[in-house]
């Protein structure tokens, strides 16, 4: 088969039409073309009155092999890449201890499913519910303003990508496909297998969960035990080497090998490894302000007279502003057509996040607008950005009335420094509520400084992104890791054998996929130490 590239065609085409553009770029007749199949769908919408969708073909004719020779060099037509993922290795029987896995979120379920594919049976621990009951709980604090801190957007099956977009796309250097594994298992799992060919793939909140449940229950049926409600309190960490975990409840477990997979917002875990003496240092993150608009604005926006168009779904945007300080601001977490939530795990502090359902049709889009932070900011020990967050959270808290409903202000009042009284033509989609007050009594300084001047950027690169009755809502903290536990070129922890940290939580992912492949990659070196290990038996 060949690979052809950057197909464009109008939006009002049609099967025909895309076969004949096949012809025209690789100048056969159309009697040679015997098949295609898409590999990837996106659109160009950078002028709204011309929009294009952009296709990616695998493509089978006639003379395929004539068709290389003939197109060499041609940086847009080559042959399909192989994207199969292979078992590094398939065990000949469990190891004693087996491995142990640590979370429950998408670099823990998908290191759990590769080690369970590979016949090492693991343990993965979750210190929350599984994911239809934690679904409850988290229900119970946006209905009913009741928290359990352990089971809520950011513990419990799944992870915090659970309520989330569901977005499947990254921005890692990918060359062995890891990526295509982690598509294909969701798809497996039920996930709509269009995720495997359009740019930007998502899932949506209510699906992700029964598409959890059922690889939860492959990994069961390869060997794999889940243990819910099983936080980690304590380490065994003697001579530098991983050798035993403690449980909540007292039970201790003997391991050789865990995967560390435990989330950006296990500030307690961070603390415990911190004291064990494993190796920890403070990263940069990013904190602010959810803003919400009409989805309707959005669209109109982003693609004009084609709003609405079923090709092109719900519109979203990604933007940044380098400021006159050094700080830059930027979207992220853009959710188009969904909601804003409660998503704190710690009493006494409001946390904000963006959510949204895979058809995307409520009537707000919202959107993280965050500056970014450094150590330099929050001079201390390796925790000293957890302090960090937490403090602006507490803010967040009192200013919204101590009942975790969040504080909330116009656009335009933001802008010009007064307090809101009230929402305008947008309505807020936070739950539990939202007092309305003055912002700028809960940011630093340089944020609220940064935000500020970016906000009527963003005007210029958006229309109507400006509008007055756009809704802010904070604030934003828990946008990536405040720590990252350093690890070698193998996965491993820097000063503890044995211990794989993975994922969000180590600092070395941001997202659904990219936590997903990282929790693979750890998978296979734990592999790699089990197979050396038996060889020098």
């Amino acid at each position: 088969m060949l690979r052809l590239m950057e197909v464009r065609l109008p939006l009002a085409h049609t099967p025909d039409d895309l076969a004949d553009a096949i012809c025209r770029a690789l100048r056969i007749p159309r009697a040679d073309l015997l098949s295609y199949r898409v590999a990837r769908r996106g659109y160009d919408a950078r002028h709204a009155d011309h929009i294009v969708i952009v296709y990616t073909l695998d493509v089978s004719t006639r003379r395929d092999r004539a068709l290389q020779e003939r197109h060499r060099g041609n940086p847009r037509i080559g042959t399909p890449p192989d994207t199969r993922y292979r078992l590094p290795w398939r065990a000949p029987r469990p190891p004693a201890p087996r491995p142990i896995v640590i979370g429950l979120g998408p670099a823990g379920l998908f290191a759990g499913l590769v080690l369970a594919q590979m016949g090492l049976c693991p343990l993965i621990l979750e210190r929350g519910k599984p994911v239809r009951e934690r679904t409850q709980d988290t229900f119970a604090l946006w209905r009913r303003r009741t928290l359990d801190p352990e089971s809520n957007v950011q513990f419990g099956e799944g992870g915090a990508g659970t309520f989330s977009d569901g977005k499947l796309h990254s921005q890692i250097s990918d060359p062995h496909h890891y990526g295509r594994k982690v598509l294909e298992e969701f798809v497996q799992a039920g996930a709509p297998p269009e995720i495997l060919t359009i740019s930007k793939p998502h899932i949506g909140t209510f699906r992700l969960v029964g598409v959890v449940e059922r690889m939860r229950a492959t990994i069961e049926a390869l060997g794999g035990t889940i243990a819910f409600q099983s936080r980690v309190v304590d380490i065994d960490r003697t001579g530098g080497t991983i050798q035993g975990l403690t449980l909540a409840d007292g039970r201790q477990l003997e391991a050789r090998h865990v995967i560390l997979a435990i989330g950006h917002s296990a500030r307690d875990t961070f603390a415990m490894l911190a004291e064990r003496g494993v190796f920890i240092e403070a990263k940069p993150f990013a904190v602010g302000l959810r803003i919400e608009h009409p989805q309707s604005l959005i669209d109109r926006a982003r693609f004009g007279r084609h709003a609405g168009h079923p090709l092109l779904g719900a519109a979203d945007y990604k933007l940044a502003h380098h400021g006159g300080r050094h700080r830059s601001a930027y979207s992220f977490c853009m959710c188009p057509g969904g909601t804003v939530v409660a998503a704190t795990s710690e009493v006494g502090r409001v946390v904000t996040n963006g959510m949204s359902q895979y058809s995307r049709n409520e009537r707000n889009a919202n959107s993280a607008i965050v500056v970014g932070v450094s150590p330099a900011d929050f001079p201390g020990d390796a925790l000293a950005g957890v302090r960090y967050q937490q403090r602006l959270e507490e803010q967040a808290f009192r200013l919204g009335g101590g009942t975790y409903e969040a504080p909330a202000q116009r656009l335009e009042d933001f802008l010009a420094g007064r307090v809101s009284t009230g929402p305008g033509e947008v309505i807020p989609s936070y739950q539990p509520g939202v007092q309305w007050t003055d912002l700028h009594q809960i940011l630093p300084e340089p944020i609220d400084h940064a935000l500020r001047e970016a906000l009527p950027a963003f005007a210029r690169k958006v229309t109507g992104f400006a509008l007055p009755d756009a809704v802010l809502t904070g604030v934003e903290t828990r946008t990536s890791s405040p720590i990252r536990i350093t690890r070698n070129d193998d996965h491993e922890s820097r000063n503890t054998r044995g211990l794989y940290p993975t994922g969000e939580g180590a600092g070395y992912a941001g997202g659904i996929l990219s936590a997903a492949v990282d929790g693979i990659k750890a998978a296979e070196a734990v592999a790699r130490a089990l197979r050396a290990g038996q060889k020098t038996r």
